[in-house]
């Protein structure tokens, strides 16, 4: 699903699994993750950013075609509804969060959260986005 807020009053939005949303100043955007990983694009330029809740970095075979579930999917939308507002995204600062080991007991040396946040990183590099900040890993 993705979604695209309209310019004015400050809207609250809850990111769930598969969500790509477009927010400006005042929007609040939240979500709950443990292996998922959420990236933020923001413009420094200007006060317009996206959000992204991934399930996985790398595309799941079970997935529906074209999902943004799909972090490669996910990435693409977050790109396109920047450039809607003439943005690009290698101009934009990206945080990152989530990607906790859901089962740290059965997964001792490298988990789901693991590959998704790795995923993340090498994804955002790959674009030419600076991250600015991260704060993933961790039993969640």
């Amino acid at each position: 699903m993705s979604l695209s807020l309209s310019l004015g009053v400050p809207v609250s939005t809850v990111l769930h699994p598969g969500d790509v949303v477009l927010a400006e100043r005042g929007d609040r955007l939240s979500t709950l993750l443990g292996s998922c990983v959420s990236i933020i694009l923001t413009d420094p330029r200007r006060s317009t950013g996206v959000m992204s809740h991934v399930v996985h970095g790398a595309t799941a075979a079970c997935l529906p075609a074209r999902s943004s579930r799909d972090g490669a999917c996910a990435l693409e939308r977050m790109v396109q509804l920047l450039q809607a507002r003439a943005i690009e995204a290698r101009r934009c600062q990206a945080y990152v969060y989530g990607g906790g080991n859901m089962f740290p007991d059965l997964y001792t040396q490298s988990s789901v959260g693991d590959n998704n946040v790795r995923w993340a990183l090498q994804s955002l590099d790959a674009q030419g986005i600076e991250v600015l900040h991260c704060d993933v890993g961790g039993a969640a």
